[in-house]
C-alpha cells in the first residue's frame, strides 16, 4: 500500500478548508438587507429588512396608491429552536403565519405553507442590484410579483 505524500495531504487539507457549495444553505439571507422601493404609476410598495443578528431578520412592508396606505406587514425570518429557517408574516397587524424554508441558493430563498389560503409560497431573489419578490399558490397560480430598487438611489 502506498502512503499519501505531503502534497496530497496538503491539497486535501486545503480543499477541506474551502467553503462547500452549500455553505450558505440554511443561512439567513443577508443579501435581503436594505430599504427597497417599487413604483408603478401612482402605486408603490416598500420593504425594509434588517441585517441578520441573533438568528433573526426583521422586515416591514407597506404598499399604497398615491398618498393612501393600502396595506402593511411585519415579517420575520428566524432560525427556530430546531434550527429550521422560517418566515413569519403578519399582514395588517393580524396573526403571524409561518412559512418553512423550502429552497435556498446563494441569492435566492423560497418559503412555503401549503395549508395557508394565500399566499402559499413566498420567494425572494436578487437580480443584480434589484430585489425580486413573488407570492403564489403552491402550483404557481395566482402569482403576484414585485421588482424593488434600492431606496434613495
Amino acid at each position: 500500500m502506498r502512503k499519501a505524500g505531503i502534497p496530497t495531504v496538503a491539497m486535501a487539507l486545503l480543499l477541506s478548508l474551502l467553503p462547500s457549495e452549500k455553505a450558505w444553505a440554511d443561512e439567513l439571507p443577508e443579501w435581503l438587507t436594505g430599504e427597497w422601493v417599487q413604483q408603478r404609476g401612482d402605486r408603490w410598495a416598500e420593504e425594509v429588512w434588517t441585517l441578520p443578528r441573533g438568528g433573526t431578520m426583521i422586515g416591514v412592508g407597506r404598499n399604497g396608491r398615491g398618498e393612501s396606505l393600502l396595506g402593511w406587514e411585519v415579517i420575520r425570518i428566524v432560525r427556530d429552536g430546531a434550527g429550521q429557517v422560517m418566515l413569519h408574516a403578519a399582514p395588517d397587524g393580524g396573526p403571524e403565519t409561518p412559512f418553512k424554508l423550502v429552497e435556498q441558493g446563494v441569492r435566492d430563498i423560497s418559503f412555503a405553507n401549503p395549508d395557508h389560503d394565500y399566499p402559499q409560497r413566498i420567494r425572494y431573489w436578487r437580480e443584480g442590484r434589484l430585489l425580486m419578490a413573488e407570492t403564489s399558490r403552491m402550483d404557481g397560480s395566482q402569482t403576484q410579483s414585485w421588482t424593488y430598487s434600492p431606496a434613495g438611489k
